[in-house]
């Protein structure tokens, strides 16, 4: 894998599993960040351990996934970001969500620098 790619890559595996992180240990906080309050009840407990999942999944699966031989694993995280782009797109074309553009962004840049990682191990 590309030098500077794989830095990248790890950056980006670190920055999402510590995201998850945080939903475990100052939820309130996570949630803020993204643009949520916490809710109450069960809706809490879905929207916390939820995201809490999400995000440690996405991140040790990209951490998982820069190890040699392991460049594959990439492919799983890249397709969580992409649907996850996806749906939020969909949110706003059927939902009347506000069109989120820097989550999609970053969304969408993450699930190409992940596929072109699993490229760029394969050569």
């Amino acid at each position: 894998m590309n030098p500077k790619l794989r830095i990248v890559t790890i950056l980006m595996g670190t920055l999402f599993t510590l995201q998850g992180v945080v939903w475990l240990v100052d939820p309130k906080r996570a949630a803020e960040g993204l643009g949520m309050k916490a809710l109450d009840g069960l809706a809490r407990s879905t929207q916390f351990g939820d995201f809490a999942a999400f995000f440690l999944v996405l991140g040790l699966s990209i951490l998982a996934g820069i190890r040699p031989g392991r460049a594959h694993l990439l492919n799983f995280p890249a397709a969580m970001l992409g649907s996850a782009a996806l749906c939020r797109s969909m949110a706003w074309a059927f939902h009347g969500a506000a069109f989120a553009t820097l989550f999609i962004s970053v969304e969408l840049g993450g699930c190409l620098l992940l596929l072109a990682a699993v490229r760029s191990a394969d050569n």
